[in-house]
């Protein structure tokens, strides 16, 4: 049997789309590839395949041994996209930057979530036969549509009157995540309740710390910032949301709207090319706040656009759910078995 370990600190800091892919691919591991794979978790014995999830440095250096096998880099942020989450003195920006190339060039092969990204890869030097895209995924059986009866329970729990059209947003509270005009829309539609989950992930290193923290302590009436909470809870919100808004400036593959795709919640995103790769004809979209707000104010006085995107939603899950992708992971990692042992890297 194939011996593949993943190393992985990605739910070590709560509240980041990391530890949520890496969990959906574990959890999948164990369902679905039991008979296919023996998994093991940060194990230093010997191994087939070795999957990095996180960029430790001790995970780099161990990189070296040829216990490892054939190494294998998980790539769900690029230096790029760090811009907007962490502020990081300049010296210490580009030091860090620098490694995180440089861990992915130690890879045999690459895995992204987003085929948009393999360029910019190809561009820090990575050669474009080790990149592969396989994209992120959400198990059903952890999100889900509720019952009416359920989603109404759940409203009443929370204090929302039934008829509130309520619009939710999920993820770390930073500026690339465009918490700023989620705020923005929120007081510019006081008949609408809006909610964010997420907190500070990375504490006060995150871009923009104390702005963010005033607005948290100090949100417009109508919008209500939970703080981090668990996936359970997760589902409840994203079920009572009457839409799913998320006006991130840069992603990779947000887990948050594959997982409100799986709860059929409606999705409205910022314009950016990289969706349009991935999900292209399942989302309803404005380019800034001013066409973001009116692609609100549409939903809200036209309700068949929430049912129309609810299919949508619906069909969306089905394209990248978990059953979807185990047939693309064991092929996956099936055939970097085979490339590793002709090239001699698995003993």
């Amino acid at each position: 049997m194939i011996r593949i370990n993943m190393f992985s600190q990605a739910d070590s800091v709560k509240g980041q789309g990391v530890g949520s892919a890496y969990n959906e691919l574990t959890n999948l591991m164990r369902k679905n590839l039991y008979d296919d794979f023996y998994m093991t978790i940060n194990k230093y014995g010997n191994s087939d395949l070795t999957h990095y999830h996180t960029i430790n440095p001790s995970y780099y250096l161990n990189s070296f041994s040829p216990a490892r096998g054939r190494k294998i880099g998980y790539v769900h942020f690029l230096p790029d996209t760090l811009e907007g989450s962490l502020k990081l003195p300049g010296i210490t920006k580009k030091v860090v930057y620098n490694y995180v190339v440089d861990f992915y060039k130690r890879m045999d092969q690459i895995v992204v979530v987003n085929p948009i990204f393999i360029d910019k890869l190809v561009k820090y030097g990575i050669d474009r036969n080790k990149v592969e895209y396989i994209p992120n995924f959400v198990s059903k059986s952890e999100f889900y549509p509720e019952s009416l009866t359920k989603k109404n329970a759940i409203r009443n729990e929370l204090g929302i009157p039934l008829d509130k059209f309520v619009v939710f947003g999920d993820g770390q509270v930073q500026e690339r995540k465009g918490v700023d005009d989620f705020a923005k829309l929120a007081e510019a539609n006081p008949d609408l309740q809006f909610i964010w989950a997420g907190g500070f992930s990375f504490g006060k290193i995150t871009d923009g710390y104390d702005h963010y923290k005033k607005l948290v302590e100090n949100p417009p009436k109508n919008l209500i910032f939970t703080g981090i909470v668990d996936r359970k809870k997760l589902v409840d919100y994203l079920n009572i949301a009457d839409l799913f808004l998320l006006p991130s400036f840069d992603e990779l593959f947000p887990m948050s709207v594959l997982e409100a795709f799986s709860c059929h919640t409606p999705v409205l995103l910022r314009d950016l090319e990289l969706y349009k790769v991935i999900l292209d004809g399942y989302y309803m979209s404005g380019k800034d706040f001013d066409e973001l707000n009116q692609q609100l104010r549409n939903i809200v006085e036209n309700r068949q656009l929430l049912t129309k995107y609810s299919i949508l939603s619906g069909q969306a899950s089905e394209k990248y759910s978990e059953e979807h992708l185990t047939d693309i992971w064991r092929d996956f990692y099936n055939e970097q078995y085979e490339i590793g042992k002709k090239l001699g890297q698995i003993r």
